[in-house]
């Protein structure tokens, strides 16, 4: 389905944004990408792609958040990808508006162009499993309630509703798709498992805010893998579906395998800058992901051992990218 078709992807330059456009080059899509405007113009982790893949690529520079420039690059797009968003949570609390901005309103822009071109088959919203905050029963299901525990969750809440109600008000062919804690190779300090291995690959000491939240780890590959079964699937249309592996492991937990793949013994120190507002913190995540089984097709393929060695070889690999003594939001 997708050879051939014009697809764009905004925040292709991101962590996931970067492996999703690597496979649909690789699947013979023609692809067009959003990314930030920076005065240097930095690729962010394209630069992590091979040449060739790279130069299929029709980079585009501008904001989601500015509907003109939306309205100009949606243009032809056949498939969208909607992955831009401002996605920390700590950077949250203390830019929210920039938050809604990005990540509400740049969503609602992105609706309205996709509504407005008439040719748009298939739009992939981008939702994130913190939308359902703490769990209040596992595996949590897409029937689980919402609960808006910061403003970056409160963010991707109001684009979700606001993707599905395009749906349903004008018929648009949406699919929210909810990765659950996606990791692996590129992925920055700003998340968890980065955080804990940059500091093991460098001291035994690990710095954390808390040990005991529990954690859905869905590897990268598994998360792109979703993505493109949504746009693949005419199923899943005017749904929200859960990408995740069903298991949860807690940050104590996971800092022990890292360590064993480290042959290291880690110790933990927990540091109460690094600790989220206690409202605030989701203790429990753990995906049923049983619609996206039915829905798409779609099950994971990777282990949380098995995608943590990959990203321990890349980050060692790339270890001068990363800081670990800094608090990364």
């Amino acid at each position: 389905m997708l050879k051939g078709r014009k697809v764009l992807v905004t925040g292709g330059s991101g962590f996931i944004g970067s492996h999703l456009v690597e496979e649909l080059v690789k699947r013979g899509a023609r692809v067009k990408i959003l990314v930030p405007y920076t005065l240097n113009k930095n690729k962010e982790d394209l630069v992590y792609l091979e040449r060739g893949v790279l130069a299929k690529l029709d980079i585009v520079h501008g904001n989601i958040a500015d509907l003109v420039c939306v309205k100009d690059v949606i243009k032809g797009a056949e498939i969208i990808f909607n992955l831009a968003a401002i996605v920390s949570i700590p950077y949250s609390y203390t830019h929210p508006r920039e938050v809604v901005d990005v990540n509400t309103i740049g969503t609602l822009n992105m609706l309205t162009a996709a509504r407005e071109t008439g040719n748009v088959e298939r739009f992939i919203q981008t939702s994130t499993s913190e939308v359902y905050g703490t769990a209040r029963y596992v595996p949590i299901d897409e029937k689980h309630p919402l609960q808006p525990q910061s403003p970056y969750s409160a963010s991707k809440i109001a684009a979700d509703s606001l993707a599905l109600s395009f749906y349903n008000s004008f018929n648009l062919p949406v699919v929210v798709v909810r990765p659950f804690n996606t990791f692996g190779p590129r992925q920055s300090e700003r998340a968890v498992l980065p955080t804990i291995i940059c500091q093991a690959l460098k001291q035994d000491v690990i710095a954390i805010g808390s040990v005991t939240p529990r954690r859905d780890f869905t590897y990268v590959k598994d998360t792109v893998n979703g993505f493109i079964k949504a746009a693949e699937s005419k199923k899943g249309i005017g749904e929200a579906i859960n990408l995740g592996t069903g298991r949860d492991y807690s940050i104590g937990e996971s800092i022990e395998i890292i360590g064993s793949l480290l042959h290291k013994k880690l110790k933990v120190a927990v540091k109460e800058e690094r600790k989220r507002p206690a409202k605030s913190e989701v203790m429990r995540l753990n995906a049923d992901n049983r619609k996206a089984k039915k829905l798409l097709g779609w099950s994971p393929e990777y282990s949380l051992r098995e995608g943590l060695e990959e990203t321990i070889k890349f980050i060692s690999r790339n270890l001068s990218r990363y800081e670990p003594d800094k608090y990364v939001i």
